[in-house]
């Protein structure tokens, strides 16, 4: 496979599928073909070698969020669902990827990048690939080689490829972020109740949108914690031009 130093951004035009393409600030250079084009079972045996961890161990959330998490936000080479909210998934990209973490959502076809900059989130660090086909398990075992976070929609993930990816995220050290149930997932987090606030009798507009979240998972997670905050709204309105998202391995439904 070429080497080339100079490589462009991520986010410059999407790579044509099974070339090479450059992953965030890279700890490798991925050749997609063996992410996409093999068998879900094969791809997730490519280049099982583990790289050296990145600093730091513990990937920061937001202060609010941060109660949640018995580590104090996301740890590397662990795995996070998220049920109930997608605002609550791209909050918990925020914190990390405004410090220069790289983050893809996978399956998430109605993902807006508007409300993800509105959340915090570094849309210059965020590669969607809203469609990623049949063989999604192999997607995410990609971008797990190359992204800090990498959150995935899991209607397409059977519990076989559940448990590989998130042994794959333990040996990458990036973090695993399902939406929805995962089996054997570190920690749960489930967004319980939302109430929005702003509007009076027949007048007003949104304003800002308070959740009940409930935290529960296994080993230093057993302990259940819950959490009430303001999600969206009341907070600083990012000032940003028009983001320019890449939508990688378009590889069609």
């Amino acid at each position: 496979m070429p080497s080339d130093p100079a490589a462009p951004s991520p986010l410059a035009a999407p790579a044509p599928l099974g070339s090479p393409v450059l992953l965030g600030p890279p700890r490798k250079r991925l050749d997609t073909r063996q992410a996409v084009n093999l068998k879900p079972a094969v791809a997730l045996e490519v280049d099982t070698r583990s790289h050296p961890l990145s600093s730091p161990r513990v990937l920061p959330v937001r202060s609010d969020l941060a109660a949640l998490f018995p580590w104090g936000g996301l740890r590397r080479g662990g795995t996070v669902a998220v049920r109930g909210s997608s605002a609550l998934l791209l909050a918990l990209l925020a914190e990390s990827s405004a410090r220069g973490s790289w983050s893809a959502v996978v399956g998430l076809p109605d993902l807006g990048v508007l409300a993800a900059a509105e959340l915090g989130v570094a849309v210059d660090r965020l590669a969607l690939v809203p469609r990623p086909g049949v063989d999604a398990a192999s997607v995410v075992a990609a971008l797990l080689d190359g992204f800090d976070v990498v959150a995935v929609a899991t209607p397409r993930i059977g519990a076989a490829h559940a448990r590989r990816l998130s042994a794959r995220a333990r040996s990458r050290g990036a973090v695993l972020i399902p939406f929805g149930s995962w089996p054997g997932a570190d920690l749960e987090l489930t967004c319980v109740r939302g109430r929005w606030s702003g509007l009076g009798a027949g007048h007003g507009s949104l304003a800002a949108r308070q959740v009940d979240v409930q935290a529960r998972g296994r080993g230093a997670a057993a302990r259940p914690r819950h959490a009430s905050f303001t999600l969206q709204g009341g907070l600083p309105t990012p000032c940003l031009t028009p983001p320019v998202v890449e939508h990688m391995f378009e590889t069609g439904s």
